[in-house]
Formats: C-alpha cells, structure tokens, sequence
C-alpha cells in the first residue's frame, strides 16, 4: 500500500514538473516571438559618452512618430569618471550627474506614458556594481548610479499596477572605451584604459545577460564576478569590514591618481 501511494505521489509529482516545465516553455517561446517583433530603443552607442537631457524630449517625439509605440527601453548612455573629491570641480559632478541620471530619468518620462497607455512595456537601466556600492576616486560616477537604482527602484514599485516591467542591470567590470572616455577632476579626458576595464567581460556576453533578464523580466540583476558581488553583500552584512577595505584601497591608489 505504501509502495503503490509512493508511487502514486512520484506520477503526480513528475506530472507536475512536466506540466510546470511545459509552461516555462511556452512562456519562453512566447517572450522570443515577442523580441523578435518588438520596439526596442537602446541608448549609448557612442562609447561612454551621452547627450544632456535637452535632447532627449524631441528625441522621444521622433521615436513615437515613426514605430507608434516602444515595447522595451534599454537605457544604456552613461560616462565614466576618475578623480578626487578634493579636487573635482562640481561642474564634473553635474555634468555626469546629467548624462548617468538625469538622461535615463528624461528619455523615461518622455517614452513612460505611451506604454502606460498601452499597459505595455519593459524599461532597462544600466546601472553599475558602484549603483550599490563605491569604491574611491569613483564619487561622481558611484553617485550618479545609486541615484538610477533608487529612481528606478520607485519605478518599478509605481508601474507594478500598469504591468509595465522595470529591471536593473548592475555590471561589474566591461571591456568597452568607458574608462578611457571618462572625465578627470578638472572634466578632461582620462585617456587610459584601467587594468581591471581590460580584464572585465565582453560586451557580448552581458548583452546575453541583459537579454535573458528582459526575456525573464527579472527586477534586478548583478552581472560581475566573484569579488565585486561578495563587496555588495560585505558592504550591508559587515560595513566596518567593507569601510576598512576601501580606506585601504585608497591609500594604495591616491598616489597613481595624483601623478
């Protein structure tokens, strides 16, 4: 009797998967269809180096005007930044403030409200592992994007209701001109590729990421290796631990960076 209930219980459980791993599937071959046809509008093509949001609202304009609607919105646009707090002039801090903020903020309200009417659409920020946590000589860009994970985050909460999707992207390190396009101190060009920029992932392969995020409309992804993604948890779980590392890093930097 127990074997044949045992028995009975393995069937319906199989069953189930079956019926749960049928669904994943079509539900995955419904969302490929859906990218295939969509609008997609992706920012940031230009390197590292984005436009100041007087830009965006005509931009918008023309997007609507030619497809009708956006499907998915990829805000991407961003520069990167290098330098001392002492010495950065606030006008580099408004300016990345600007382009990492303020652009993906603009671009967002202008597109937000044709997909609030459709009651469809998925909107994408690329934030940064320095959206969670920040590491020195990194003050202007860090800020920037923990300032785009929180708007995003009230988004995402806000537009539950209307379904539209909202998903953050937290790269670590990518092998793009981002650090070599980035803004010292006094807002010239850094100019040199940093080490860990070099070794950091391809484009591709977050690409990849950022697809099946969309695809699996997932709220908030870290794409970055081990370390970076242990320093977000040491950073809520042990700050002491996480302040002393960074004060360390610091030191070990300050030199390279002022020479």
């Amino acid at each position: 009797m127990d074997y044949i209930t045992s028995t009975a219980a393995l069937s319906l459980l199989l069953g189930g998967l079956g019926v749960f791993g049928l669904f994943r599937l079509l539900q995955w071959m419904r969302m490929k269809a859906y990218l295939r046809s969509a609008v997609v509008v992706i920012t940031g093509a230009t390197s590292g180096l984005g436009r100041d949001p007087e830009s965006i609202a005509p931009a918008a304009a023309r997007i609507l005007q030619c497809f009708g609607h956006v499907d998915i919105l990829v805000n991407n646009a961003g520069i990167s930044y290098r330098g001392t707090i002492a010495d950065t002039k606030v006008d580099v801090d408004r300016r990345v403030m600007e382009i990492n903020y303020f652009g993906p903020v603009a671009l967002t309200k202008a597109l937000l409200p044709s997909m609030v009417t459709r009651r469809q659409g998925h909107i994408v920020a690329i934030s940064s592992v320095q959206g969670k946590i920040s590491i020195p000589f990194r003050s202007a860009y860090a800020a920037s994007k923990h300032a785009t994970q929180a708007f995003f985050d009230c988004l995402r909460a806000e537009m539950e209701q209307e379904e539209i999707a909202v998903t953050v992207i937290s790269p670590g390190y990518i092998r793009t001109n981002l650090s070599v396009n980035a803004i010292t101190a006094d807002g010239s060009q850094y100019g040199d590729m940093d080490k860990n920029t070099a070794q950091g992932r391809s484009p591709a392969e977050v690409a990849q990421e950022v697809l099946a995020a969309v695809r699996k409309k997932k709220k908030d992804v870290v794409v970055a290796d081990l370390v970076p993604s242990l320093a977000i948890y040491l950073r809520t779980l042990a700050p002491r631990v996480f302040f002393s590392i960074m004060a360390s890093r610091a030191r070990k930097e300050r030199k390279p960076k002022n020479s």
